[in-house]
Formats: C-alpha cells, sequence, structure tokens
C-alpha cells in the first residue's frame, strides 16, 4: 500500500522564534515516514517572510519546503485556513512553531487512518521548560495552560471530542465537508492567548459527519517549548481567563451541551483529584503541594469568570468569529525539476 503523504502546515509570526522555526521544521524533514512538503505560513510580517523565503530557496523549487503569506487577517485560524487550501496532501498535520516532533509522529497518525471513518488524529505535547524542570506549584492538571497534554486525558489511542491544535492531522476532506478554522476566535501573535479554535472545528466537524472517529495517539510525540514567561504565575492566570472567554464564544456556537461536556468531566472528577493530591502532599511536606492546589483553585475561578464575561460579550454581540469555507487550489503535477509540467 502507497504511504500515506502528509503536508505538515507551521505557522509563524515572529523573528523572535528563529532558531525554534528551524528545529520545527528539521524535525519535519527527520520523519520516519516522510512529509510530502511542509508549509510555512508567515503571519503579516514581511521581514520573517522575506528571511524564511531565501533560508528555504533551496527547497522551493521541489516543494519540499513552501513559505506562503497568511492570506486572511492577522491570526493562526487564517494562517492554517491559507495552508489548508494549498495542501497537496491527503492528510494535513500541524506542527507548533516552537516545537520539535519525535522521530516516528507522522507514521503514528498515520496508523489511525487505517479505519476510514477517522477525521483527525491528534497527539501528546510534552513541556520543555526554559528552566529545565516543571515548576513546583504547575498542577499536571493545567498543562494546557502552556499547549500541552494534560493529566486528566485517557492514555493511548482513544476516541475523543477533540484534538489539540499545535500537535494534530486532519484529512484534507474534513475541511470539504466542514469549513476551515474559525477566525475571531484563535490566538493573534502577542495578544490575548484566547483559543478553542480546534475545539470549535472539531464539534463542527462531527456534527457535519456524524459518523467521523477522531482520535488522540499518544505515541505521536512533540516536544513543545515553554519560555520562562509562561512559567510565571501571572501568564497562568492570564491564559486561564482567556480560556474562559473562548470556551464561551464556543459554547454559544455549538450550545453548552457539545461545548462543554468534556469540561463538565474535568471539572468535576480530574480538578478535584489534582485538589487532593496537592493538598496530601503538603500535609506530608512535598514541595509544591500547596501551591499546586492552590493554582487549581485559582484556575477555575478564573477560568469562570472569563467564562461568565464571554457569555455576555457573545449575546450581546460584541464579540464574533467567522467560519468561512476552505477554496482548495487545485494541485499541479509538478515534474522531477519541480517546475509544472
Amino acid at each position: 500500500m502507497t504511504e500515506r503523504q502528509f503536508s505538515v502546515v507551521i505557522c509563524v509570526y515572529t523573528e523572535d522564534r528563529w532558531e525554534d522555526i528551524l528545529a520545527a521544521v528539521s524535525s519535519v524533514r527527520t520523519q520516519s515516514l516522510p512529509a510530502l512538503e511542509t508549509l510555512l505560513v508567515v503571519d503579516h510580517n514581511e521581514r520573517l517572510l522575506d528571511r524564511l523565503t531565501k533560508e528555504f530557496e533551496e527547497y522551493a523549487a521541489s516543494g519540499e519546503v513552501r513559505v506562503l503569506a497568511n492570506a486572511g487577517p492577522r491570526g493562526l485560524s487564517a494562517g492554517r485556513n491559507t495552508a489548508i487550501s494549498v495542501a497537496r496532501g491527503e492528510f494535513v498535520a500541524f506542527l507548533d512553531d516552537d516545537a520539535v516532533a519525535e522521530r516516528d509522529w507522522l507514521r503514528h497518525f498515520a496508523e489511525g487512518y487505517d479505519d476510514p471513518r477517522v477525521m483527525a488524529v491528534g497527539g501528546r505535547t510534552m513541556p520543555a521548560w526554559a528552566s529545565g524542570r516543571r515548576p513546583a506549584w504547575f498542577p499536571e492538571e493545567f498543562d494546557w495552560i502552556v499547549g500541552c497534554t494534560y493529566r486528566g486525558l485517557p492514555p493511548g489511542r482513544v476516541e475523543v471530542r477533540n484534538v489539540l491544535g499545535g500537535n494534530a492531522s486532519f484529512r484534507t476532506s474534513a475541511f470539504d465537508a466542514a469549513g476551515g478554522f474559525a477566525t475571531g476566535i484563535g490566538r493573534d501573535g502577542d495578544k490575548r492567548p484566547l483559543g478553542c479554535e480546534e475545539t470549535e472545528l472539531c464539534i463542527r466537524l462531527s456534527k457535519a459527519l456524524p459518523d467521523a472517529v477522531l482520535l488522540i495517539d499518544d505515541r505521536s510525540v512533540i516536544h513543545h517549548r515553554v519560555p520562562a514567561a509562561r512559567e510565571r504565575f501571572g501568564y497562568f492566570r492570564t491564559r486561564a481567563y482567556a480560556e474562559g472567554l473562548s470556551k464561551a464564544l464556543v459554547a454559544r456556537s455549538v450550545g453548552s451541551g457539545r461545548g462543554l461536556e468534556s469540561e463538565r468531566r474535568y471539572t468535576t472528577r480530574v480538578l478535584p483529584a489534582g485538589v487532593v493530591r496537592g493538598v496530601r502532599d503538603a500535609v506530608l511536606g512535598r514541595a509544591g503541594g500547596a501551591g499546586r492546589a492552590g493554582a487549581i483553585v485559582t484556575g477555575v475561578a478564573v477560568a469562570t469568570g472569563g467564562y461568565l464575561l464571554g457569555t455576555v460579550r457573545a449575546l450581546r454581540g460584541e464579540v464574533t468569529f467567522t467560519v468561512a469555507p476552505i477554496e482548495r487550489v487545485p494541485v499541479t503535477e509538478t515534474d522531477e525539476e519541480g517546475e509544472a509540467a
């Protein structure tokens, strides 16, 4: 059987992550299952666009690495949609610009698509702390704060409501059925760290294709860099609050039943157990126990506050997002030199 072909998308926006971007691309180029192409989408930064175009000029003719400008409004969602519209692979995989993938990342993704019902496969994202170790107060239950897999997700290859956007893959046909990522809901450079665009997409996909299966395979591993600024409690609070705002938009769009079903299990089972572990560790004199318990309580409180405010804003129509169909660019056959045939 012909090996499955993946277009890997890396969205970038700042030269501050130059070395991270090069490392991310390198990790794709050394996959055990070679990617058909790597698409670097630059978010409205002409200097970075020019620099990357020159850096990967030797790969442009073959199409192994293509550098693109975000063709939509500023933000991660529009950048992803730009890549989807020109992707040549049967599958599209997304990798954060400050992460590196393990060698078998794509191969494990590919195995998940043996079942034709599977429309998306996500992986496991491990934090690479700038300080070299997890802050003692930082609870594993909140690793989603730094874009990583958190305690409470089931191990192995399991069916889920949604995949996590920085380490995920989709059949290209999924976007034909459901449209692209919603603009106005996801991240936008250095502004408030909103998210949930992949959650909204996955719920919309499941509604468009009721038989669709979405998986997480924790063998598809990437390592995500966590800078020092994100190891601080101030960022923890800000990100938790922003998650609440984002969840309100999602719930407003798809209904609180679908939009919050996973969150209900998380807040009623996973987080209370985390508080108990933190208190137990504090009693036993273990470092960080009280801090972790307090961080969980604080995280829930500020996320709830963000959700309530976001709900009010959504009801008033103050915050909206847009879902547009993906207009696919026809794939052009290329000869061995990479020129149009």
